[in-house]
């Protein structure tokens, strides 16, 4: 067996089509287009590429683009006043936090400085909350984008057994939450789970998220199963064997060109439906 490719980079440019046609009834509409704040501490070079890469998106498809940079030594208290002062600001619909942040900087306290209503990266304690209790809010992108890919494919989940590998705030967890609210039944493990090749072996669905080079081993995967790779490692290697895995799943995810170009388009068009909420 040879597994399907799930090509995020063409899902993604329909999402973002679409994005930009609603993002320009929008600014007809209102007179003004939507807008996303992007902030970003210090100067990683990765993440100053993501931010510039979001920006870029953003004018790609009508949606304003804030960008606020501040210095590595910017404290807590002074990133968190800076959040809610974005927060505050009814020019601005969404809000991205860059992560991961400085180590001195508290990352969990600068997220919750974040309103739900424009935590468009979903990475607050109340977007956790709605995505559990399928409520409505913001999913994390990431997480938002794979559900995307596996309705893109017609993957079935009610009643599949999906094992998610990780277990992030923004990444492992709520996808287990979105899995699970499609009548899937979610294992989640990690790095540390004992036999962690028996759990992966009885998955209809995996996504693997634990952020380990190739943890995943191709011999794990039950055949004609679907796999996520959200994982990305430097030498674009993603959280799975991929080619062994290839040669057993049924739908696969490259890396790069899956799950990655998902979460920027998703990041995009939760900033369009948090504008429109706020119209």
């Amino acid at each position: 067996m040879t597994a399907t490719l799930m090509d995020g980079q063409t899902l993604a440019r329909t999402l973002l089509d679409q994005t930009a046609e609603r993002a320009a009834a929008f600014a007809r509409t209102h007179g003004r287009r939507p807008c996303l704040a992007t902030v970003l501490v210090g100067d990683d070079p990765a993440s100053h590429t993501y931010v510039r890469m979001k920006v870029n998106r953003c004018a790609a498809v009508g949606i304003e683009s804030r960008r606020v940079d501040l210095p590595a030594s910017t404290s807590t208290d002074e990133l968190v006043t800076v959040l809610r002062e974005l927060s505050a600001d009814r020019a601005v619909d969404g809000i991205l936090l860059q992560h991961p942040v400085p180590g001195h900087v508290d990352e969990r306290a600068a997220f919750e400085a974040i309103a739900a209503e424009k935590d468009v990266d979903g990475v607050t304690g109340a977007s956790f909350a709605a995505t559990a209790f399928g409520e409505r809010g913001f999913v994390s992108c990431t997480p938002g984008g794979i559900m995307r890919l596996l309705d893109a494919y017609d993957v079935p989940l009610r009643g599949r057994r999906a094992v998610v590998v990780g277990r992030s705030a923004i990444l492992g967890k709520p996808a287990g939450m979105l899995l699970l609210a499609r009548d899937a039944t979610v294992t989640y493990c990690h790095s540390r789970t004992v036999d962690l090749a028996s759990h992966v072996a009885e998955a209809d669905v995996v996504v693997a998220a634990a952020g380990v080079p190739e943890l995943v081993r191709g011999e794990w995967i039950k055949p004609g199963a679907v796999v996520v790779d959200a994982g990305y490692n430097p030498g674009n290697v993603g959280d799975v064997e991929f080619t062994a895995a290839a040669a057993r799943a049924s739908l696969i995810t490259p890396v790069p060109g899956g799950v990655g170009p998902m979460t920027i388009a998703t990041l995009l068009a939760q900033t369009v439906d948090a504008a429109e909420l706020h119209a």
